[in-house]
């Protein structure tokens, strides 16, 4: 929730800096643009496993922030296509009752088909729906599972996506996008056996575009 609440405070601020720069004029996006942001991306998981076997209870993952960059190609003044990506993010996994129990990383390139509201704008609200592919590596065991083995299956899931830019100048503008991404696993431990988990997170992005 406090996730959600940031977001909706950063993208009302952008929308609002782009309704009172009346000096920066509008600068069309249209057919055949590429636009490419680069900035920081936080993964905030929401999900938690199911029932832990053996030791019962459940694990969850932690939040992370790494530097991200994703690429738009407009099909039409108001389709695109946007790819998703970001150097690996990297999760705590704790037990509700053990702690600590795990650290993993993951990379979770997304393809988006998005709408541009207002491509003649400059703010310009999209949304856009697509595919979110996960994997997950170099998983260590820390705590009470220290010395075992885990291993974290990849995920195939839907993501959505909700974004505003905001126009500083002909080339350049500033982006905020929020991103639901439906990421379930299974974990194999050399302890505890298989189970579920669910990341299913929200993913904020904050950064800044450039137009091509």
């Amino acid at each position: 929730m406090h996730t959600v609440s940031r977001t909706r405070h950063i993208m009302g601020a952008l929308i609002a800096l782009g309704l009172t720069a009346a000096v920066v004029p509008a600068h069309a996006v249209q057919k055949g643009d590429w636009l490419i942001r680069g900035g920081l991306g936080r993964v905030s998981p929401t999900g938690e496993s199911g029932t832990v076997p053996v030791v019962g209870g459940k694990v969850e993952a932690g939040n992370s922030t790494n530097l991200a960059v994703n690429f738009t190609y407009m099909l039409s003044d108001n389709m695109g296509v946007e790819l998703l990506g970001a150097l690996p993010f990297s999760h705590d996994i704790t037990h509700n009752s053990l702690g600590k129990v795990a650290e993993t990383k993951e990379l979770p390139p997304t393809l988006v088909l998005l709408y541009n509201f207002a491509p003649k704008s400059g703010v310009r609200p999209y949304a856009g729906v697509g595919l979110n592919y996960t994997t997950f590596f170099s998983e260590k065991t820390t705590g009470a599972l220290a010395g075992t083995s885990l291993k974290l299956d990849d995920s195939f899931g839907l993501a959505v996506e909700a974004g505003v830019d905001v126009d500083l100048n002909k080339d350049w503008f500033l982006n905020a996008s929020l991103w639901r991404m439906n990421i379930d696993t299974e974990a194999n431990s050399s302890l505890l056996g298989k189970f579920d988990v669910a990341i299913d997170p929200w993913a904020l992005f904050v950064g800044l575009g450039k137009r091509f």
